[in-house]
């Protein structure tokens, strides 16, 4: 039988040397495009290796990790968990959870995603007798 490494107590060597690796090449790219773009676009300064480091540090904090967004993805589990009980529920209630979902994730949309932002009917014109 083939022994893994990520099974072996060198994993706890390998995988900081992994992400460190790989936040210096993100870093690496987030400075090359910073200073071979941003000064000829926008006339700022060129960046440094740690400054690119840091900026991208600051916009995984303010922007997340890469975790799915309000509609979308989801723990694996969690869509399995609630298959599992989608399909324990009678076709009342399944209608009733599906109506009850439409309501509250498409409120006010319409079809494919488009929103009415002014009401287009003309309002009718109170004539002054």
């Amino acid at each position: 039988m083939k022994r893994r490494i990520w099974a072996s107590p060198y994993r706890f060597i390998f995988i900081p040397i992994i992400a460190a690796a790989f936040l210096s090449l993100v870093s690496f790219i987030v400075m090359q495009l910073w200073n071979n773009l941003l000064p000829a676009i926008l006339h700022v300064s060129v960046i440094t290796f740690w400054q690119a480091m840091g900026i991208f540090i600051l916009c995984k904090i303010l922007f997340g990790f890469g975790r799915p967004g309000r509609f979308g993805g989801g723990a694996p589990w969690m869509r399995g968990r609630m298959a599992e009980r989608f399909k324990n529920m009678s076709p009342e209630e399944q209608a009733h959870f599906k109506e009850q979902f439409g309501h509250r994730m498409c409120r006010d949309r319409k079809p494919f995603g488009r929103r009415e932002w002014f009401d287009e009917s003309k309002p009718e014109e109170k004539s002054a007798e």
